[in-house]
């Protein structure tokens, strides 16, 4: 088998952009320099017994993107061990212009069994906020054979209420632009076991899944993953199938991330800020922060 290349390429990084911008006080305005976040669009391409074909394209800040692609393959249950493709390159195609070969990845799968590359038509169209609702969604987790959480995993309140802080101390990017999303997972003691940053909330979660695949860190048991914004349905899907046990968001979640949390054992933590926080599925997981009496 051969070695997976580095996602990481000089220049290709997750970095900020310099803009020039009108900056409003009141009645007054002026003219000063600020940094916004690089977004581009990524290609994920897949390949197998010869034959190419490309899944999905999203938007994403530039970096990680081995692990994105991997943790985007893993979520989708394409591929569920690291044995089970042989490489993942950047675009080799001469014909195709050098600065967007950087935009594509092609990963090579190990067998020649074919993709069913209709089911992901709607990644053709994904964004930032993409999403996806229904019943169906949730048969197709147990179609994977994704089944609910059985641990005994716990954590104090207190150890959740850091988290938040933690992660912005973590994000370098969002330092300088203050528009970046991130995912961030702890372990059970608070402490950053990998952070990563993207334009999209989903793409960060697929490069720390894709980082557990690489690195042979998976599944993501006995650890808390927490998101900026809010958490929606996709978020919970690659959470369950990275069989994270407890999820977090600093914002709000929708009703389908909800009851596919209450589904599949997943605590669910909303609203996560302060010394404050809504639990929507999985409260045995938070310890009472004193003993009943």
């Amino acid at each position: 088998m051969s070695d997976v290349h580095s996602g990481s390429v000089e220049g290709r990084v997750g970095r900020s952009v310099p803009a020039e911008v009108t900056a409003l006080d009141g009645e007054r305005r002026s003219t000063k320099q600020d940094e916004v976040v690089g977004e581009e669009p990524l290609e994920i391409r897949l390949t197998s017994d010869g034959r190419a074909q490309t899944l999905a394209v999203t938007m994403r800040t530039p970096g990680n993107d081995f692990e994105l692609v991997a943790g985007f393959l893993y979520g989708e249950g394409i591929v569920r061990s690291r044995r089970e493709f042989t490489e993942i390159t950047y675009c080799l195609d001469p014909a195709v212009d050098p600065q967007q070969r950087y935009n594509i990845v092609t990963t090579e799968l190990a067998t020649a069994a074919p993709v069913d590359a209709s089911r992901f038509e709607r990644h053709f169209v994904t964004s930032s906020a993409c999403g996806v609702c229904g019943r169906a969604q949730l048969d197709s987790l147990r179609e994977l054979g994704v089944a609910p959480l059985d641990d005994d995993f716990a954590i104090w309140p207190s150890v959740l209420y850091q988290l938040p802080q933690r992660m912005r101390e973590s994000q370098r990017v969002f330092a300088a632009t203050g528009g970046l999303h991130a995912a961030a997972l702890f372990d059970e003691c608070g402490a950053a076991v990998a952070v990563r940053e993207d334009v999209g909330r989903h793409n960060a979660v697929d490069k720390l899944v894709g980082w557990g695949l690489l690195n042979g860190r998976l599944p993501f048991e006995r650890s808390i993953l927490i998101v900026s914004g809010r958490a929606g349905y996709e978020i919970l899907q690659k959470s369950a199938m990275a069989r994270i046990p407890v999820v977090c968001s600093v914002s709000a979640p929708s009703s389908l991330a909800v009851e596919l949390a209450r589904e599949f054992n997943v605590t669910l933590v909303g609203f996560l800020r302060g010394e404050r926080a809504n639990v929507y599925s999985g409260t045995d997981r938070i310890l009472a922060s004193s003993p009943l009496p």
